[in-house]
């Protein structure tokens, strides 16, 4: 039973905690192929040595431009796309080469959030079943005990029992994700990835849906991966902030410093594109020229030389790598 739930020892706190995720150097290159033999003729270079790790009942913000590879380094972890190359550990355990047997135990650790509250749930079934579908695949429980837990995990979401017959139009968009996290919890996972999980939602509804993962953290000792391009969410959420673009970290730190003390140009330019409130407050903008490169040919060197207003001749040539310039500040660039 969920009541029945508590978390490990340690999983209440950010900090003394052990890792629930640890991800060194991950890739995934997707082969580009052509002519009637599908001969590979590129790669699509979507991740490219990504490396960061979360504690228990601590969020990690993943942010970047869309189509720098946030979503796809969520569903690497999860082994929904199988990596290139590097090493995913769950709780210690390397899972990277793991076969599907194999896998199982560990779906159990790990479950996702999607963006869209609409089509992640199957319009056949009742929401009830959506919920409890994990259970069954799982093989946990009894029939009647696997309803009397899909019930408390409607009611621990802000749902009632006796919405668990109703089908997903019957739903608001926010009661959609209330549903996709009732689905994502029923296992008592330690690790949730949510790929924008907001994203699809009013403000006054994100709201709700951010506040309840929180609590549930706090409850629960969750580890998560909060996949996103709104800074504002992610700076309410996050314990700690990575910053992604065209398939490479540039900047990792904890959120105080990365809003308080941006060090990469990139982190600048996000950071000044967010509208300020007051109309009184006057904020310098890092403007950034051009489009993102292709990610079938990124650039040499450091990817974002093309648009930095910054850059020198080394940029060009030499990759930059991700340097701790201290209290736990990493940075990918060859000017600090």
């Amino acid at each position: 039973m969920l009541d029945d739930v508590k978390p490990k020892p340690g999983a209440g706190a950010a900090t003394g905690s052990g890792n629930v995720l640890e991800v060194q150097d991950l890739k995934k290159h997707f082969p580009i192929r052509k002519g009637l033999l599908r001969r590979t003729v590129g790669h699509v270079y979507a991740v490219d040595g990504v490396t960061f790790s979360i504690k228990a009942g601590e969020t990690l913000g993943l942010v970047g431009e869309s189509g720098c590879g946030k979503s796809t380094v969520g569903r690497v972890i999860l082994r929904l796309i199988e990596p290139t190359a590097g090493s995913i550990k769950v709780e210690g355990h390397d899972i990277t080469r793991l076969s599907k047997a194999e896998m199982r135990p560990y779906r159990r650790q790990m479950q996702i959030i999607f963006q869209d509250p609409f089509s992640s749930l199957d319009p056949r079934m009742t929401a009830g079943n959506i919920v409890g579908e994990p259970l069954g695949v799982h093989g946990v429980g009894k029939r009647r005990e696997r309803r009397d837990q899909v019930a408390q995990l409607f009611e621990r979401v802000g749902l009632r029992r006796g919405q668990m017959d109703n089908y997903p139009h019957q739903f608001s968009g926010g009661q959609r994700q209330r549903i996709g996290i009732a689905r994502a919890l029923a296992l008592n996972p330690r690790l949730i990835i949510g790929d924008e999980p907001v994203s699809a939602l009013d403000v006054s509804i994100q709201a709700q849906v951010i506040n309840l993962l929180m609590d549930l953290q706090r409850e629960l000792g969750l580890g998560y991966l909060f996949i996103s391009h709104n800074l504002a969410v992610v700076e309410h959420i996050s314990h700690k902030i990575a910053v992604m673009y065209l398939g490479r970290l540039v900047e990792y730190a904890d959120k105080r410093t990365i809003f308080t003390s941006p060090k990469h140009p990139y982190t600048e330019a996000l950071l000044s594109a967010v509208p300020v409130p007051d109309p009184a407050i006057k904020r310098k903008k890092l403007v950034v020229q051009g489009d993102v490169p292709s990610p079938m040919r990124p650039p040499p060197g450091c990817h974002f030389h093309t648009r930095c207003p910054y850059a020198v001749d080394r940029c060009k040539v030499e990759v930059p790598a991700l340097r701790d310039l201290g209290g736990g500040q990493l940075v990918a660039c060859h000017l600090r």
